[in-house]
């Protein structure tokens, strides 16, 4: 037996296998094996020592024997292994008198050890943020959090391979951006040293991907990070990742069709079933998603009727008569939005296609021929939270350059909130845009919904947290 076999000294190069431990676990008894792992139990019995091997497929059981082995080597092996080492193994397959596939180990390479002590298992990671601050921990003892991060992976997937099959092409965009546009929010600015400008992290992709369309590729997508300089709460990041498309002659009721399409294509190849339980609450996504007007659901909860109350003032005051808890806006469609997330939102459980929101609330949307007063607009709403907004674009570049004008007056008033003008979409605009219809669908909370994560923290690998001053082991340590 070499040095190399027999434990070494230090850190190997590599090591070839042939096995993962799941197919161990699966293969006939008598089977020569050999794979590699981590070391996450290791116990001795007298002359037998019995240890659990995890790799990226799961664990599998192995054992050395002073009898097989002999004294010496029993001896040397059964020390030179502790838990959270790496370790080459090669031997035959066998089922030990509890029923459990195990690896007789013939061959053992420490391939690198550990310096520090793995958690307990059940101890050692309590602290929700000291597992989404050590991910690689929680990784490695929490067998939950590793499914849920292969799921993830594998809607994601499932997502592109539909967009792929319906010819949509997916394409990237900037995330430093000269503008913060495609959506209402506040934005992180940057400094561009090299250009001497500041620049913005992108809050959507939205008037890029349709400057594409302009392109003559008519159907596009880009699945990636915005960046919002907002709140943070269970179903909110100021990182997230979002997957927005756009399709030439499609308006939003095509969209609307098409995304249930979507997500049932998901459920069904990632897991196999159109429920799913969420806190406790079965959510049917296999149902009938009701359509939902905006303004009727606004009114049966407050009272107030968004077709008669159409200025910032009134709303306030109608707001302030009910005594309800809404904070202060300084925009009406800033206030309406407000006053439904307050309302409305929480109450709608169940997959539901809410519609036709008030015409101040999406500067890029076209307004209803029916009721210019209102958006070809949607939202797919799931246990009180916005996956999914879609619209019909408005493609006039006329009207698009009023509108944003209007942004621009809101951000001078301190709305800054309100998208920015953009020369360079206008022109594109000016140069003809088919009728088309975008949708965006939150990465982060569709996965949370599909694997019941609390929140968005335990679908991101690594979820912004508070920086930690020096000396300090958390931000919540002063000593």
């Amino acid at each position: 037996m070499s040095t190399e076999e027999s434990g070494g000294t230090g850190p190997r190069s590599g090591y070839r296998t042939d096995t993962v431990a799941a197919d161990a676990q699966d293969a006939p008894e008598g089977t020569a094996v050999r794979l590699a792992g981590r070391v996450v139990l290791w116990r001795r019995m007298g002359g037998l020592v019995f240890g659990h091997v995890q790799d990226h497929s799961g664990r599998v059981q192995m054992s050395l024997s002073r009898d097989e082995l002999g004294a010496e080597l029993f001896k040397e092996w059964s020390r030179a292994v502790k838990v959270g080492d790496f370790v080459g193994i090669a031997g035959s397959l066998y089922t030990t008198r509890l029923g459990e596939r195990t690896v007789a180990v013939s061959e053992l390479t420490v391939l690198n050890r550990t310096v520090r002590a793995l958690p307990d298992k059940w101890q050692g990671l309590s602290n929700v943020e000291a597992r989404y601050r050590r991910r690689y921990l929680d990784l490695l003892v929490n067998a939950e959090s590793r499914e849920r991060f292969r799921t993830r992976a594998k809607i994601i997937q499932r997502i592109r391979r539909f967009l792929d099959d319906n010819d949509f092409l997916e394409v990237e965009t900037p995330i430093l951006q000269e503008a913060a546009s495609g959506a209402a929010a506040r934005p992180f600015v940057t400094r561009h040293n090299a250009l001497g400008e500041d620049f913005y992290l992108r809050i959507s992709p939205e008037t890029l991907l349709k400057r594409v369309v302009v392109g003559s590729l008519d159907r596009v997508y880009e699945l990636g990070r915005n960046f919002r300089n907002e709140g943070m709460d269970s179903a909110h990041l100021q990182e997230f990742t979002m997957l927005e498309w756009y399709a030439a002659y499609w308006d939003y009721r095509d969209n609307m069709t098409f995304i249930r399409e979507l997500v049932l294509a998901v459920l069904d190849e990632v897991l196999g079933t159109r429920t799913v339980t969420y806190d406790g609450i079965k959510l049917d996504f296999g149902a009938d998603w009701p359509e939902l007007d905006y303004r009727t659901q606004i009114t049966r909860r407050t009272g107030i009727d968004l077709t008669v109350v159409r200025d910032l003032p009134t709303l306030r005051e109608h707001v302030a008569e009910l005594g309800l808890a809404v904070e202060e806006a300084a925009s009406y469609a800033g206030l309406v939005d407000l006053l439904y997330k307050k309302t409305v939102r929480p109450e709608l459980i169940q997959p539901c296609f809410l519609v036709h929101h008030p015409a101040e609330l999406a500067p890029l949307a076209r307004r209803s021929d029916e009721d210019p007063t209102r958006l070809d607009m949607f939202q797919v709403v799931v246990n009180g939270w916005e996956i999914v907004k879609s619209y019909s674009e408005l493609i006039d570049p006329r009207e698009q350059r009023l509108r944003l004008e209007e942004q621009a007056e809101l951000r001078e008033a301190g709305d800054d909130e309100t998208m920015m003008m953009e020369e360079d979409f206008i022109e594109a605009m000016e140069y003809g845009m088919p009728p088309m219809s975008g949708l965006g669908l939150g990465i982060d909370r569709f996965v949370a919904l599909l694997t019941d994560a609390p929140t968005l923290r335990e679908v991101v690998l690594f979820p912004t947290m508070r920086g930690i001053r020096k000396g300090q082991t958390s931000p919540d340590d002063d000593t």
